[in-house]
């Protein structure tokens, strides 16, 4: 993931001015991430793999208890500068230096895309365990089963791969690191707002067990 980690840290700035206020546009992701803040309650909730904090800082108005978690040291720097009072730590989701249980829900979008199908069934085990039992996971990703590479990203030198992979497989990986699918939805891309991809979301709820 190092790769990964100075790519984001390369692209910080323009990533704030590209992405940062994209949510205005997708109001099917706005309404899924509300309905996160609801089920999570008065619990804390995650934004794994948050960049600038924009998803956060969404959940936050939404009357949400939460934090942010990014693996780039860069983003992280620029999410607290962005939303002041809210709590935000590099870390790594494959293994993360937090308790077991300590999150009553967790946002996963656009986060999941940087690891290949062989990788997923552990960094799902290890979300897992830092969500408490019962509580509520969601995750958004491109859907399909290509593989993009960039060298350049806004005119940045990279080295950065995306994953587009299919709802049902994300599910299954889900379903065996001991989640219950509550909800699977997709939709096409918003023109001139995103990348041009189908867009999958899921809704899961951690076992007990």
């Amino acid at each position: 993931m190092n790769t990964t980690r100075t790519s984001y840290d390369a692209v910080a700035d323009e990533y704030v001015r590209h992405i940062y206020d994209e949510l205005r546009h997708k109001p099917l992701d706005r309404e899924l991430l509300g309905r996160l803040a609801r089920n999570a309650g008065d619990g804390l909730i995650c934004d794994m793999g948050c960049g600038p904090g924009h998803v956060t800082h969404y959940l936050h108005e939404q009357g949400a208890r939460v934090c942010g978690i990014d693996l780039s040291d860069a983003m992280v720097e620029r999410a607290r500068q962005l939303n002041p009072g809210i709590e935000f730590r590099q870390g790594d989701m494959t293994a993360l230096d937090l308790p077991d249980g300590c999150f009553a829900g967790m946002a996963a979008f656009y986060s999941l895309i940087h690891f290949p199908q062989s990788e997923l069934a552990a960094v799902l085990k290890e979300l897992r365990r830092v969500l408490r039992p019962g509580g509520s996971f969601l995750t958004g990703f491109h859907a399909g089963n290509d593989t993009l590479h960039l060298d350049d990203w806004w005119g940045c030198p990279v080295s950065v791969d995306f994953y587009f992979h299919p709802s049902a497989a994300i599910a299954g990986h889900l379903t065996s690191a001991g989640f219950e699918i509550a909800e699977i939805v997709e939709r096409d891309p918003y023109p001139e707002v995103e990348h041009p991809s189908r867009r999958a979301y899921i809704f899961a709820r951690r076992l007990e067990a």
